[in-house]
């Protein structure tokens, strides 16, 4: 505002109040820029508080998810480790199995060998 804006307005503030009641406007208006100040510092340190709630609560649901995806990648190593034992354990019964029915067949042929190698000689005898 420049100065002779100033002037016209303690000139219609004279003029509409009168010299008397100026102190008092003044002081009430005053009073209402205080408590307007008030008012809005308030407000900012409201919004300034419900603004770091957020935030801590952001960081309770990330530690929440972070918490679940470590338990649930946990859960997942402990189930492959099983699997993978379990695999482990079959293949080696399997192999165990192999090798007695190869033993088994190498028994059974050396005794048709034998039995035929007698049968043999007996003809030729």
């Amino acid at each position: 505002m420049g100065g002779s804006e100033i002037v016209l307005i303690i000139f219609v503030a004279l003029l509409f109040f009168g010299s008397k009641a100026i102190p008092d406007v003044a002081k009430t208006l005053g009073k209402a820029m205080r408590e307007f100040q008030k008012a809005t510092n308030e407000i900012k340190r409201e919004i300034n508080d419900a603004g770091g709630s957020v935030g801590d609560d952001i960081r309770d649901i990330k530690s929440t998810i972070q918490g679940a995806r470590t338990d649930i990648e946990d859960g997942i190593k402990k189930h492959t480790s099983e699997i993978k034992s379990d695999i482990q354990e079959i293949k080696n019964d399997v192999q165990k199995s192999t090798d007695t029915i190869t033993t088994e067949v190498k028994k059974e042929t050396d005794n048709i060998t034998a039995t035929i190698n007698d049968e043999v000689k007996t003809v030729n005898d």
